[in-house]
């Protein structure tokens, strides 16, 4: 089992039930919430969104963690823009998350290495040039050609049946297994839950990636029962 348990925390805004700008508001009081618990990460993943709309929320994201991180220096959570890296380096985020399908992870270091100093923003991570990678994975040889081409880490999915899923085939904790092998931290993925999360650690992973187990719960207890595992 992994000595320390890494959390990542995906936005859905859409599951709250309400108008948009109810919807927004829930959103950045969860980042707020997920901020304050210490979570490594954060993926701003509004895939409904243009744009110039996910680069509006984006930069409302950024600012909720960069006060909370200067009131509080120990707070050390990432975010990561879904996919758009554009936005990402536009709003000074701290990386990206790609999915399987998406450019590779040379072309979007290429990007935030051309894009100068002031693309360079790391929510105080000044001395660092390099970008937090993070890509979604479906296979283990996936996620072996991910820690070749150096990502931070992959997202192992789904690992189990998900509710809102549920002819998406689950790969399971015998191919999670497989997928850990690989030299990076891998993170399950995948109708995730309090009692399951304990066999993906045992399986390898070094950590859990969530939307719901996360945005429906009060996050800082989620986030310590999945460290005293």
């Amino acid at each position: 089992m992994a000595e320390s348990c890494l959390l990542y925390y995906i936005t859905d805004r859409k599951a709250c039930a309400a108008d948009e700008p109810t919807r927004r508001s829930f959103l950045l009081q969860k980042i707020g919430e997920a901020v304050r618990a210490n979570i490594d990460y954060i993926q701003l993943r509004e895939k409904d969104l243009g744009g110039r709309e996910l680069e509006s929320l984006a930069r409302e994201a950024v600012a909720v963690v960069q006060k909370l991180r200067t009131e509080n220096r120990k707070l050390r959570t990432a975010l990561l823009i879904n996919s758009r890296t554009d936005v990402a380096l536009a709003v000074a985020a701290d990386g990206v998350h790609l999915r399987s399908d998406d450019i590779t992870l040379k072309e979007a270091a290429d990007l935030w290495e051309n894009s100068g100093p002031c693309g360079r923003g790391r929510l105080d991570r000044a001395s660092s040039q390099t970008p937090i990678i993070g890509i979604s994975c479906h296979t283990p040889e996936q996620v072996h050609q991910a820690a070749k081409e150096h990502a931070t880490f992959a997202v192992f999915a789904p690992v189990f049946e998900k509710k809102d899923a549920p002819v998406t085939r689950p790969a399971g904790l015998t191919k999670l297994r497989e997928a850990c092998r690989a030299n990076i931290p891998v993170l399950a993925l995948g109708g995730i839950s309090l009692e399951n999360a304990k066999s993906c650690l045992k399986a390898g992973a070094s950590g859990i990636a969530a939307i719901r187990l996360f945005q429906e719960n009060n996050i800082e207890e989620i986030a310590t029962r999945l460290r005293n595992f």
